[in-house]
């Protein structure tokens, strides 16, 4: 691999920016021996998120920070995916659950001709409250009944994928064709369509164990256990627009 852009979506991230996150992530990278970048999506925080981050990057050429409108998780991503200019996308979390250095199990499956390859945080999730760890078992067997996907954790934060095919998915995703409708952070199962989208194009997908735990200190998003319930509801009902749409065929067009 010769060159790496990494996509860091932003939403009322003070709390983990405060923490070093972005140090951690500059560290690691700067001892690398390919060409990189990171761009920072902010999603209008209403915190001191976007004032840290230009602080942060000023006179590190090697960042940018892009203050998109609001579009969510999806949209901030996708925002930065078309900025990126360098050969592969790594999506990874502000709060940096999944560090940076994990990105190193990941790269050489590019060189066995994988398309995409993601991090997998297994069963035990440690940091996860018990509501967390259930409802995730809860996902995933309501994903498989309706998706019958062979992927085992679609919602890690941490997914690395060829830019070409980043910047040919994204737009066929429903949250993307829908951006102009954001109004609120959405977290949504984006995910499980872009994978799926991925797999009925033909790309390769690869799906790797990362270390993980729950790293996200953020107090300006909200209550996290109302947050967790909402977006719940809304990823289950993902789920099944993706299988009804499965089931007419639009993602084979």
């Amino acid at each position: 691999m010769s060159s790496l852009s990494v996509i860091v979506p932003c939403y009322n991230e003070e709390a983990n920016l405060k923490r070093g996150v972005l140090n951690e992530v500059e560290d690691y990278l700067s001892k690398q021996n390919f060409k990189w970048e990171v761009i920072i999506c902010n999603d209008k925080s209403s915190d001191n998120s976007l004032r840290l981050v230009q602080s942060f990057i000023k006179n590190k050429p090697n960042f940018r920070v892009l203050d998109l409108a609001k579009g969510g998780k999806a949209g901030a991503i996708w925002g930065g995916i078309q900025q990126a200019k360098y050969d592969i996308v790594l999506l990874t979390d502000m709060d940096q659950s999944t560090p940076i250095h994990e990105l190193s199990k990941l790269l050489p499956y590019f060189d066995q001709n994988y398309d995409v390859v993601i991090g997998s945080r297994g069963r035990h999730r440690e940091g996860n409250s018990i509501l967390r760890k259930l409802g995730a078992n809860v996902f995933r067997h309501l994903r498989n009944i309706f998706l019958r996907t062979n992927i085992y954790d679609t919602q890690c934060g941490f997914k690395a994928m060829r830019t070409n095919l980043a910047k040919k998915v994204f737009p066929k995703l429903a949250v993307i064709k829908n951006i102009q409708n954001q109004s609120v952070w959405r977290v949504t199962a984006f995910d499980i369509e872009l994978l799926l989208i991925s797999q009925k194009l033909g790309y390769k997908i690869k799906e790797i164990s990362v270390d993980w735990r729950n790293e996200d200190t953020s107090i300006t998003k909200g209550d996290p256990n109302l947050r967790y319930i909402n977006e719940s509801k809304e990823m289950a009902f993902e789920v099944w627009r993706i299988f009804i749409n499965n089931l007419k065929g639009v993602y084979g067009q």
